[in-house]
């Protein structure tokens, strides 16, 4: 039973550490949004910066490489260590392997940070040639990316020891779930790898004379759309199998959960050229394709709202809420990890609501290229994931170290400040990008600022703000707690929430790994095969490197 089941400190050490290279990442990289906020909001700090930084665009790349790539690998990993071994109660079978591949991530991260903070790599979170950074940004890339897939590596020789032991039973939900969860993330970033190893690392090398810039976006997006579902499947694996415990419940269905998370597997990757929409390199057609696989993943997040609200319903339920909607009040709201997880699924409804205008041809002409995008990243990576990874951790880092949570009511507060925040900043950004408003752009001091969008920019910089105060309380939380030297010891449960109905009632399709494999596979060659044999046949390594500021 996995409530009989505890990790060794040695495998809780090994999971801490994830957790602290992850949150300072994002310690420092979040020194740098604010930044951008109160630059759009007309106030430039970054003159009082140099020369320790230098412009606004090595900000707003600290700012996206660090919390977008390098905070979420490091916390997924050391999370999906937990619900692996955990959820199949047994530990890692060559824990070596996964120390091999922190470690080679460890390494990514000081080779990746030390050109961005001398201003080597100032090329955003996209890295788009033809603006090049120094080689050992991409170096340093490939081994974050290198070291996750090592780990996940780890994790398929765990699971498979335990299937030679469990034939015929159902994988625990929290296992199967991150198992699926690391198998997409790899399919996901062979794009990345292909576009870094094949063309960037020898280009920025000299070892060739320029890049594709329209190859090198095919392959990015070929990982960047599937990046979302990498970071948010984690926050859904509590979500569906947490989450509900935490609030007094029981997961609603086993079944629509599994078949979620397998739909997930199957269509987070073939849909990227929904970001190219505006690329003329990509025929039309193929544009069409991937918009209809595009809408096609709204299914299982549309399962997804469903059984975890159902779940959620039937603790409030249980907790005494009555008539329509008094069940939410019923919740307990006072536990700040249920808290941080439900401000973020209700600032997700918003950001998946804009995921079907970004899908949509004719609307993303639109809105292409402006702040409505950013706005539009802020309510999935910065409120469904960092909030829902941020009400974990109040109940891990706890479980890790054996200490009580420091101030849990200012960990409510925390999140709720959060939640302010990103009401206020993403707002502003959505309606300044309707406006017209461009990205990746210091709009507050450009000349050409219409009158209309300073309200909007100033809400900008004031949102801004008000995350900056609930980001370092967080961190601050989880800092006391983790490093208080006369904290209360607490006895902290890792809340796996019990399934209505018997996990092994759940039908064997849903379990069994080859033909959803298989048919991954099988989608992305439909609607990749083509494009790349036709983009790589006519490859024009043309385009010589630059640095734009």
């Amino acid at each position: 039973m996995l409530e009989n089941y505890e990790l060794s400190p040695g495998e809780k050490k090994f999971i801490g550490w994830h957790l602290v290279f992850g949150i300072l990442a994002l310690s420092i990289g979040s020194l740098f949004g604010p930044l951008q906020a109160f630059e759009h909001a007309g106030l430039d700090l970054y003159p009082y910066l140099q020369p320790l930084f230098k412009s606004y665009y090595q900000g707003l790349t600290l700012h996206g490489v660090l919390n977008a790539l390098v905070f979420t690998t490091f916390f997924i990993t050391g999370f999906l260590t937990l619900t692996v071994t955990y959820g199949l109660t047994r530990p890692l079978r060559y824990p070596k392997l996964n120390a091999v591949g922190f470690w080679m991530m460890v390494v990514g991260l000081v080779t990746t940070a030390v050109p961005l903070l001398m201003d080597e790599a100032s090329v955003l979170y996209t890295f788009y040639p033809p603006m090049q950074a120094h080689w050992s940004f991409y170096l340093g890339l490939t081994l974050v990316v290198v070291g996750s897939w090592v780990e996940g590596w780890g994790f398929y020789y765990t699971y498979y020891a335990w299937r030679q032991e469990n034939k015929g039973v159902r994988t625990p939900f929290i296992s199967f779930s991150s198992l699926i969860t690391m198998v997409m993330w790899q399919i996901a970033t062979l794009g990345i790898a292909a576009e870094i190893l094949t063309m960037l690392l020898p280009w920025s090398l000299g070892w060739i004379d320029g890049a594709d810039p329209q190859l090198a976006r095919t392959y990015f997006w070929f990982t960047g759309h599937p990046l979302v579902y990498f970071w948010l499947l984690p926050a859904y694996i509590s979500w569906y199998g947490m989450l509900p415990k935490q609030a007094g419940g029981k997961l609603f269905s086993d079944s629509l959960a599994r078949l979620a998370f397998w739909l997930f597997l199957l269509l987070s990757v073939p849909l990227g050229f929904h970001h190219q929409f505006v690329d003329p390199g990509v025929p039309a057609g193929w544009k069409f394709l991937h918009a209809i696989l595009t809408y096609s993943v709204f299914l299982p997040s549309m399962l997804t709202a469903f059984t975890v609200v159902a779940s959620l319903e039937y603790a409030g339920r249980q907790r005494g809420g009555k008539g329509l909607l008094g069940w939410i009040r019923a919740l307990p709201w006072d536990d700040p990890s249920v808290t941080a997880q439900l401000l973020a699924a209700i600032l997700f409804v918003f950001g998946g609501i804009g995921g079907l205008t970004n899908a949509s041809y004719n609307v993303n002409l639109v809105i292409h290229n402006t702040a409505w995008v950013p706005g539009h990243f802020h309510l999935t990576v910065a409120s469904a994931v960092t909030m829902s990874f941020m009400g974990i951790s109040y109940w891990l880092i706890p479980y890790l170290t054996g200490k009580k949570l420091w101030k849990p009511k200012w960990a409510v507060i925390q999140s709720w400040i959060w939640f302010v925040g990103m009401i206020i900043f993403s707002n502003a950004m959505h309606v300044v990008g309707l406006l017209g408003a461009p990205r990746r752009t210091p709009l507050g001091l450009a000349p050409y600022i219409p009158e209309e969008w300073n309200g909007h920019l100033l809400r900008v910089g004031i949102g801004g703000a008000i995350m900056f105060v609930g980001m370092y309380l967080y961190v601050f939380i989880v800092a006391k707690t983790a490093f208080a030297k006369h904290a209360e010891p607490a006895t902290v449960e890792i809340p796996v929430a019990e399934a209505m109905h018997d996990p092994q009632e759940t039908p064997d399709w849903l379990d069994r790994w080859v033909p959803w494999l298989i048919g991954t596979v099988a989608l992305i060659l439909v609607a990749y095969g083509p494009q790349l044999i036709d983009q790589i046949a006519n490859i024009s390594l043309t385009s010589p490197g630059f640095k734009v500021w």
